[in-house]
């Protein structure tokens, strides 16, 4: 296993650098320190091919110019908040509209558009990894509180591609951190319809017509919504207006680590595995690419050619008080674990 660092460029007289994690058995993970992105996953196929499974750009300037969060660290808080307002001990706090009418990942400059240090780079025999850090300043786009935030990535001869997120403050705040990657286990060569999937959920958190959860968990069941039993994407994705970007229910204990998701690709036996100590997941078929983003020449990134599996808490939870707490108060420390298991069928 080994680890390796190169120049990637340069943001704000900062210096961006890529780190590539690599093991034995053919998978590499690349992730550069602007915005704490996943730039890129390669694995073998069932041919021992190895390919590329997430979307992403080579160079720096293209995540700059325009990057749809591609495998970006998103917070302070992932998913939306219902008009751009919450309330905390009794204040309302007011965040920018960026997807109209509420507020989304984040913000304008949330932490997928910030340079995070490098604290530590860890080389194991049986891991090796970069360990990310962040200062979010107190009403840093219009969130309270001086947030200090990590993110450990690290790989293992498990094929285990592993997140764990930590953070703390100093005036309570609220916080939802997920990784924002896109997906297709096919090397990005054609859509996902053919990808199959279950996820681990009886329940499913119902929005209204601006993505926002009504505070209803509807079950799944008789529904397009249901993944409990493996199902091609592509199954009922047409029955859906605009695809697939729904929050899933985990069944799953509070703060267990555990099996979240599978998918599998038929044509390249390449499967993914999620497990999370998060209540829930977004599953999000990329409804909104259109072609014109590319990585390569002939490698465009099309509308459903790719899929992400966010784990998380709910959208909106500071506005349900139903919804497990994504309120981080001085003292207590915020952590999440989540883990991409991949393999070959």
């Amino acid at each position: 296993m080994k680890i390796t660092q190169k120049p990637f460029g340069i943001v704000e007289n900062k210096e961006i650098t890529l780190f590539e994690l690599t093991n034995s058995k053919g998978l590499t993970v690349k992730i550069m320190n602007y915005g704490a992105i996943v730039t890129s996953i390669q694995i073998p196929d069932k041919k021992n091919y190895i390919g590329e499974i997430v979307m992403g750009f080579d160079h720096l300037k293209q995540y700059l110019e325009s990057n749809p969060y591609f495998g970006a660290v998103c917070g302070r808080y992932a998913n939306r908040i219902a008009k751009g307002s919450f309330m905390v001990d009794g204040k309302e706090y007011k965040l920018a509209i960026n997807n109209e009418p509420n507020a989304l990942h984040g913000g304008l400059k949330a932490f997928d558009k910030r340079v995070w240090s490098v604290e530590k780079i860890i080389e194991h025999p049986d891991k090796v990894g970069v360990l990310l850090a962040y200062i979010s300043k107190d009403m840093e786009e219009g969130y309270p509180g001086n947030l200090r935030v990590s993110v450990l990535y690290s790989i293992n001869e498990d094929n285990e591609f592993t997140i764990h997120y930590n953070a703390e403050t100093d005036k309570t705040t609220v916080l939802n951190l997920t990784n924002h990657s896109y997906f297709n286990l096919n090397g990005c060569k054609k859509n996902i319809y053919d990808h199959v999937l279950t996820i681990h959920a009886e329940k499913y958190t119902e929005v209204d017509e601006t993505s926002i959860p009504t505070g209803k968990l509807l079950p799944v069941c008789n529904t397009p919504f249901d993944f409990r039993t493996a199902k091609k994407i592509g199954q009922d994705i047409l029955k859906l207006e605009n695809g697939y970007d729904h929050n899933y229910v985990l069944n799953k204990k509070e703060n267990e680590l555990e099996l979240a998701a599978k998918i599998e690709d038929p044509d390249s036996r390449r499967v993914m595995e999620v497990f999370t100590t998060e209540p829930g997941v977004q599953f999000y078929s990329a409804n909104f690419l259109d072609g014109t983003l590319k990585r390569t020449p002939g490698l465009n990134f099309e509308k459903q050619f790719s899929f992400c599996l966010e784990t998380q808490h709910y959208p909106d939870s500071p506005n349900n008080p139903s919804f497990p707490d994504t309120i981080l108060k001085p003292g207590d420390i915020y952590l999440q674990k989540t883990i991409y298991r991949f393999s070959v069928k």
